[in-house]
């Protein structure tokens, strides 16, 4: 038996919304990852404008969600980690950013460990009327349409999709899609052509960075990936952020391609839609590749449940060594990060295999 105050509100007419906010302020692939709820949501309310509320992180890539009509970017007080880093008065802002949005429903999307709470108040604040999201405890009247959560192990995708089904809305296709503009492909291919890659020349693609030091495979251990995949394979090009230029230098050695700084995220997405493997960290760029339909070598930390976040609809292998303290959600591992203690032969091995 549920609470009796799940799903107490009134059936949603969802054909009848004409403006949707959905709230994901998390990184790039959680931002991916609801490519299938925002799906769903517009075959449900076809003629509803969606808007997507973002976190800075995840804003680069939003814009080639489908669906999304515009995009809200704003560093949020529930996802801070110092509670100094957001004052009170930036709440404030946005309640009446989101007031004047006028939006007929609000859609929070969460993972497990993530509270719907925190956004609900503020759009309630906002005179959003219509408040749906999951959550193991109750909260009272932030939400109009509490959904209890589902078992913390099931696939963040499908957490969205439960989420949206228990207020009517019918489950789509659930597989990751971008919209890839031709732009970025150039993007990636003029990055290519700077450093000697022509076009069509087959190249495997290495992301070594990730949100944090627990969920980073060592860099050393990367540039050995680098060296065998570059001495029996495609050419090897080793991409990431500015801040990351140091990490992909390491990495690349004088072997590989470095592409640090150099591509804006649809530029990324553009790399690795033209790749023939992608070896990664538990990072957005593993859904990148899910998204665009490309085998991935996925270096799984034991920082979270593997089943909630593997791909499922490309070519994958899945790369980890259980440990007595995973899932830990730590940021650096008080370890020797045991968990990433795989050769870099095997993993060769997995991105050969897929790449053939």
């Amino acid at each position: 038996m549920e609470h009796p105050g799940a799903l107490a509100g009134p059936p949603i007419d969802w054909g009848g919304l004409r403006r949707i906010l959905v709230v994901r302020p998390d990184n790039l692939g959680d931002v991916v990852m609801a490519g299938p709820a925002l799906r769903a949501l517009h075959q449900a309310a076809p003629e509803a404008r969606l808007d997507l509320l973002v976190a800075p992180a995840g804003a680069g890539i939003a814009p080639l969600v489908p669906y999304v009509d515009r995009v809200l970017a704003a560093s949020v007080s529930w996802q801070q980690l110092d509670p100094d880093e957001v004052p009170p008065d930036r709440d404030r802002r946005l309640v009446r950013r989101l007031a004047g949005g006028r939006y007929d429903a609000a859609v929070l999307l969460t993972s497990f460990s993530q509270s719907p709470w925190p956004a609900a108040y503020l759009c309630r604040m906002a005179g959003v009327p219509v408040r749906v999201g999951a959550s193991k405890e109750f909260g009272g009247a932030g939400l109009t349409h509490w959904v209890p959560a589902p078992p913390d192990d099931v696939h963040q995708v499908d957490r969205m999709l439960h989420l949206l089904e228990r207020v009517g809305v019918p489950r789509p296709d659930r597989r990751l899609r971008l919209d890839l503009p031709g732009s970025a492909r150039a993007e990636a291919r003029d990055a290519l052509a700077e450093r000697g890659v022509p076009p069509g020349e087959p190249y495997a693609v290495l992301l070594p960075g990730a949100s944090c030091a627990a969920r980073r495979y060592p860099p050393d251990r990367y540039a050995r990936v680098a060296r065998l995949l570059a001495d029996d394979g495609p050419r090897v090009v080793v991409a990431g952020s500015t801040r990351e230029a140091a990490l992909v230098a390491e990495v690349a050695g004088d072997t590989a391609v470095p592409l640090a700084g150099r591509l804006s995220v649809p530029g990324l997405a553009g790399l690795i839609a033209g790749s023939a493997v992608v070896v990664c960290n538990n990072s957005g760029g593993a859904h990148l590749a899910s998204a665009l339909g490309r085998p991935v070598v996925l270096l799984f930390a034991g920082t979270e449940q593997a089943a909630q976040y593997a791909p499922r609809f490309t070519p994958a292998t899945v790369l980890t060594v259980p440990t007595r303290c995973a899932p830990c959600r730590q940021l650096t591992c008080p370890y020797a990060l045991e968990c990433l203690d795989i050769p870099p032969e095997r993993v060769a091995a997995e991105a050969w295999r897929l790449a053939e």
